[in-house]
């Protein structure tokens, strides 16, 4: 363990923080938008984005697991501690989970993926509308659980930024070197 974020850890926390908070509006607008080329197109642009998300996450855990993570804030109590920790492994959980069930869904129902033009992915499920419906339903349960976390987790951030003031927000800032 070490006293702080490295300059990749951080680069990827920010990068997968613009890309979750670019997909989760896509998905909400693409869901409601009138059958046709936009919604074809959010459909599109949200699938893309989710496949960056996992792609960061394999990345991010990559280099969690070489460099390790910082140990906790010494100004954290024992509860703040473990809330902390479990927050953090329930997000680490969901930024692989939602975009794989969202995958897996997309696949039984017979889409391809086309991420942002370049490629498309294979499918990883054969076509099944039945599992696709129980699957999406379930990565939308998931996506809404990971905005909520993700919601504390930036109010957490905020409250230690600038109500505490005790340096646990500047850890994770790109200036900021500890």
């Amino acid at each position: 363990m070490h006293e702080g974020y490295g300059p990749t850890a951080k680069w990827l926390h920010w990068l997968m923080a613009l890309a979750i908070l670019t997909t989760i509006p896509l998905g909400i607008a693409m869901v409601n938008a009138t059958p046709g080329p936009t919604q074809n197109a959010l459909y599109d642009l949200h699938r893309s984005f989710g496949v960056t998300v996992l792609a960061l996450a394999a990345v991010r855990l990559s280099v969690r697991l070489v460099r390790g993570a910082p140990a906790p804030h010494p100004s954290l109590g024992r509860l703040l501690q473990a809330l902390s920790l479990t927050v953090h492994r329930a997000l680490y959980v969901l930024i692989f989970l939602v975009p794989l069930l969202g995958w897996a869904g997309t696949s039984a129902f017979g889409a391809q993926i086309t991420v942002f033009g370049l490629f498309v992915l294979p499918p990883i499920l054969p076509k099944d509308e039945a599992l696709s419906e129980t699957l999406l339903g379930l990565h939308k349960l998931a996506a809404f659980t990971l905005a909520a976390l993700a919601t504390l987790h930036i109010g957490a951030g905020l409250w230690h930024g600038f109500v505490r003031r005790d340096g646990v927000l500047e850890r994770m800032l790109p200036a900021r070197r500890y």
